[in-house]
């Protein structure tokens, strides 16, 4: 399993960014596909969540009207877009696999860095 993270920068607050993870090493579309992330200091949470099909999906408050996520299971790829962005939402990005049980099967990647500052 490998999962690879892209599309993180630095962008002033109320700017926007598009995350990319590109997913290999397993059969995509049985897999839900989350997005969490990780700030200094504090415990890496969840921030997004999409079922294989793309028909149930899950933000946490602290992002809910602002991100969207998304996925392409021809090219084994989910997407999350961001916008209006905070400074609290400064953090490493990561994405991950789940099983029907929750159980995320992919090491965590080196994630992708957001600084939203002025």
């Amino acid at each position: 399993v490998q999962l690879v993270e892209s599309g993180g920068g630095l962008v002033q607050p109320g700017g926007s960014l598009r995350l990319s993870c590109a997913a290999s090493g397993f059969t995509f579309i049985r897999y839900a596909m989350t997005w969490y992330r990780q700030a200094p200091g504090k415990e890496r949470e969840l921030v997004a969540g999409i079922r294989w099909s793309g028909g149930s999906i899950y933000y946490a408050d602290s992002v809910k009207g602002r991100f969207t996520i998304s996925r392409d299971n021809a090219k084994n790829m989910v997407y999350l877009q961001m916008n209006n962005l905070k400074p609290e939402d400064t953090a490493v990005y990561y994405c991950n696999a789940h099983d029907i049980n929750g159980n995320s099967i992919g090491p965590w990647g080196q994630g992708t860095q957001v600084t939203v500052s002025s």
